[in-house]
């Protein structure tokens, strides 16, 4: 079983005076806090006065390195003075659970506690839906049947099991995308369908547009020109005003605010506090679990703001992993690895949370969702040409098999055995000028110390989001990095469907509203081609070329072969037959 111990390291007052200051520092490796420092100060006083605490995991032999102060001899035969230092190791896994041992003036305390029970941590693992999000839909259930029930002049009332799922999804696009948005609700609203909907999914400018909604707990309810009248003077605002100089010195103030709370800051959260001042008159307080009063009543769809999850030297398209953010809970939906949304970026470690943090505005986040500034080289190229296999080659590992094909079929978590090759300094050099991001939101991970199983592979529902090339080797899979790098998810493809393809949604209906610059199908051919290859039911996107250069207002795609495939249908923001006419009807 997994076991976290906790390590209480306490050094006792010195009773010979000494008017200097010292430092002692205290190292375990693998530990939640890493390396810590304890001040030893004039007349013994010893800074912290409480014990210092280390968080570590049993199994992985640790051992506590103690480095000692640094000490001056003189030596007369060269008339020079030399530093001298100690560093002593102690192997922790040696000392007596829960009894105090002394080492020198050092005492160390260790005791443990089991962490193999996931009911006992402060995550929730698993793919199925939170408490929360299954009472909500139980309430949204009855305003859906309701509004079926009168647009389609239904002679008796909808059964639970009767009531369809319908789904918005969105592509990003800055200004234009959120104006977009705001008029496609507008639409509904106007049909009576906008209670018809269960969830509304959005990233980049569509998060701005649902951030701004959902300050209103019962915004679906209202008429919804009140909230696009203040939209539409925010966009047309002078934007010169976030350069200002008192602008300048609250974008500083807030930061080292930020900092001072324990956020590693980034230009990214420069970037959202200017989204803030772009879409607000003044500072907004808003925080993302306070759209939970929203939902409490099931009167609006449920928002789920998409993200994705990169590393370093990786690009794109070779590591990226899928995060949803809804008021209750942020997870990574390829591991079912969930925190309750108060607590993301606060400090995890083996799935407990150790120091919780303030939680974060939801202009840092909008910042995140939307950031314009992580793209990188391979992007740029992929998006000026056609192709970018040729530079891909220079980001990859190269990987060798070593197996021939296997007699006997294998179970699906073993893995052929790889030869890998390290790449060369000329590699890496490329490499690193094409995958590196001006700037990337950093969020402390909260599977930070989480070990995944051995057999991780042979989850069903782990194995529908095994896209990513680390997963061929477990040794990087299971690392898990201190921080989490999340950038746009438009970077990868530019829609908010994933989070809604979870068979556990049971999404039966997909509004899909494209409001990208350029090609309209473009991110829709490349959803359907990553989920087929990634085996999530979804329908074929038959277009020809002829229809792609002459897009009509709405289009339907199905597949009823297909168990579990959603209906999509597809609304790109075309101007087909409204051009003919001076105005509508």
């Amino acid at each position: 079983c997994r076991e976290l111990c906790c390590l209480e390291v306490e050094v006792a007052e010195k009773t010979k005076q000494k008017s200097s200051k010292k430092e002692l520092s205290l190292t375990v490796k693998g530990s939640f806090e890493g390396t810590q420092d304890i001040v030893l100060g004039p007349n013994g006083v010893v800074n912290p006065s409480c014990p210092t605490e280390f968080h570590y995991i049993k199994y992985a032999e640790p051992t506590l390195d103690v480095m000692l102060p640094k000490k001056r001899r003189y030596h007369p035969w060269s008339c020079r003075y030399s530093t001298e230092t100690g560093s002593p190791v102690v192997m922790l896994n040696s000392l007596p659970m829960g009894r105090k041992t002394t080492i020198a003036e050092v005492s160390i305390t260790s005791r443990c506690c089991n962490c193999s029970c996931h009911q006992d941590l402060d995550m929730r693992f698993g793919f199925s839906l939170c408490s929360e999000e299954m009472a909500f839909l139980g309430k949204r259930k009855r305003y859906v049947a309701s509004a079926l029930k009168n647009v389609f002049h239904l002679p008796h009332d909808l059964q639970d099991q009767e009531v369809p799922v319908v789904a918005i999804i969105t592509t990003g696009g800055g200004l234009k995308s959120m104006t977009g948005l705001y008029g496609s609700l507008l639409g509904l609203k106007k049909l009576n369908l906008l209670d018809c909907i269960t969830y509304i999914s959005g990233l980049s400018g569509t998060t701005w547009t649902m951030a701004n909604l959902y300050r209103d707990a019962y915004w679906s309810q209202k008429d919804l020109d009140t909230h696009i009248g203040e939209a539409q003077k925010q966009a047309t605002k002078c934007k010169m005003g976030c350069f200002s100089m008192d602008r300048m010195k609250y974008y500083n103030k807030q930061l080292c605010q930020r900092k001072e709370e324990g956020y590693r800051t980034s230009f990214i959260d420069l970037w959202g506090l200017m989204i803030e001042y772009l879409l607000n008159d003044g500072k907004d307080p808003h925080k993302l679990s306070e759209q939970q009063e929203a939902l409490c009543d099931g009167q609006n769809p449920l928002p789920i703001y998409v993200s994705v999850c990169v590393r370093d030297s990786y690009s794109t398209n070779d590591f990226k992993e899928w995060v949803e953010f809804t008021p209750y809970e942020v997870g990574l939906l390829k591991y079912g690895a969930f925190v309750r949304t108060e607590h993301f970026g606060s400090e995890f470690f083996m799935g407990r949370l150790l120091k919780k943090l303030p939680e974060s505005r939801i202009c840092y986040l909008q910042g995140m969702w939307s950031s314009i500034f992580s793209v990188n080289l391979l992007q740029i190229w992929g998006l000026s040409h056609s192709s970018e296999d040729f530079w891909r080659r220079w980001t990859q590992d190269r990987i060798d098999e070593v197996d021939e094909d296997p007699v006997l079929p294998t179970r699906p978590h073993e893995l052929r055995t790889r030869m890998y090759a390290p790449p060369g300094p000329l590699s890496s050099a490329l490499r690193g000028a094409l995958t590196d991001r001006f700037s990337v939101a950093q969020h402390h991970n909260f599977l930070k110390g989480y070990q995944l199983h051995n057999s991780y592979m042979e989850n069903e529902h782990f194995c529908r989001w095994k896209d990513t090339v680390l997963d061929t080797r477990p040794n990087q899979l299971m690392h898990n990095p201190d921080q989490l790098g999340m950038i746009d998810a438009g970077f990868f493809i530019n829609t908010s469907s994933a989070p809604l393809l979870r068979p556990q949604r049971e999404v039966d209906v997909i509004i899909y509203l494209s409001y990208t610059t350029g090609s309209h199908t473009s991110a829709l051919d490349k959803a359907c081609k990553y989920y087929s290859e990634q085996k999530i039911p979804f329908p074929t996107i038959s277009l020809t070329d002829e229809d792609k250069k002459n897009l009509k207002e709405c289009y339907i795609f199905q597949d009823s072969d297909l168990p579990g495939c959603p209906i999509v249908i597809f609304l790109p923001l075309v101007n087909d037959t409204f051009q003919e006419y001076k105005a509508p009807g």
